[in-house]
């Protein structure tokens, strides 16, 4: 250690900063999941691994020394779920490139999508209570999850959303899936999200929108049943309680 502090130079903070912030996001991505036991749980045994080794308890020692061997693979294993969000969200953090987009919309022949139908559904569903999953696609489309609902391939219309979602229509459970402006499919099964962190009273619609938006960059939107409120959902994360208007500006953005 004294060797250490006595050739230690700016590099050195540099690194341990690296150190630093890796550790913090680790903690980020683990929080609120059945990852964070088994994280503790790790630690809790490579730290015994270390005390074993050195008070000299040979036995003991080299049985944690064969686990340890294992543990790369084990741990690949274990947080593949955690590992796959992890990267997804590596890969789709948020960019600012908002200049480059109006930049090429001068010379782009393509108008913006028009999801104001959607908006509308959402305030009319709202308004009677009616719950409603809606899911718009973006970069990766959605074929498996599609593929489990009834395809509509139809115009987007607010109208035939609130049809769908009429608690007498054989559509109105699972998800209504949009993609290119058109509404693809419906009633379509989504993945759960298993965090922990959320409040228990968020239902089932709420944690499917999660669940897609922490495997894929689509943006959900959520109108819950109970409280006529209107929730979205985005690189898992859910924003509660919105305005109309909020839910407009924040299509508009990602759109």
């Amino acid at each position: 250690m004294k060797e250490y502090f006595l050739n230690y130079s700016w590099t050195d903070g540099i690194d341990a900063i690296i150190i630093l912030l890796i550790i913090y996001q680790l903690y980020r991505w683990v929080r609120g999941t059945s990852a964070m036991n088994i994280t503790l749980s790790i630690i809790a045994l490579y730290a015994f691994w270390k005390i074993a080794d050195f008070l000299n308890l040979r036995l003991t020692s080299g049985v944690l020394d064969r686990i340890v061997d294992m543990g790369l693979l084990a741990v690949i294993v274990i947080f593949q779920p955690e590992i796959r969000r992890f990267l997804f969200m590596l890969g789709n953090r948020p960019q600012n490139t908002s200049w480059i987009k109006k930049f090429l919309g001068k010379f782009s022949n393509s108008g913006k999508q028009d999801f104001m139908p959607v908006v509308q559904a959402c305030i009319h569903l709202s308004s009677s209570h009616t719950g409603a999953l809606i899911v718009l696609t973006r970069n990766n489309k959605l074929p498996q999850i599609s593929s489990t609902g009834e395809r509509i391939d139809s115009v987007l219309s607010d109208a035939l959303l609130e049809n769908i979602f009429f608690k007498n229509s054989p559509l109105h459970d699972g998800a209504v899936i949009i993609e290119d402006g058109r509404i693809l499919a419906a009633r379509c099964i989504l993945p759960v999200t298993s965090r922990s962190d959320i409040s228990e009273n968020l239902g089932l619609r709420h944690r499917a929108a999660l669940g897609i938006t922490e495997q894929a960059d689509a943006f959900a939107i959520v109108v819950s049943e109970e409280t006529g409120s209107i929730s979205y959902c985005v690189l898992g994360e859910i924003v509660y309680g919105v305005t109309p208007a909020g839910l407009q500006k924040k299509i508009d953005e990602l759109f």
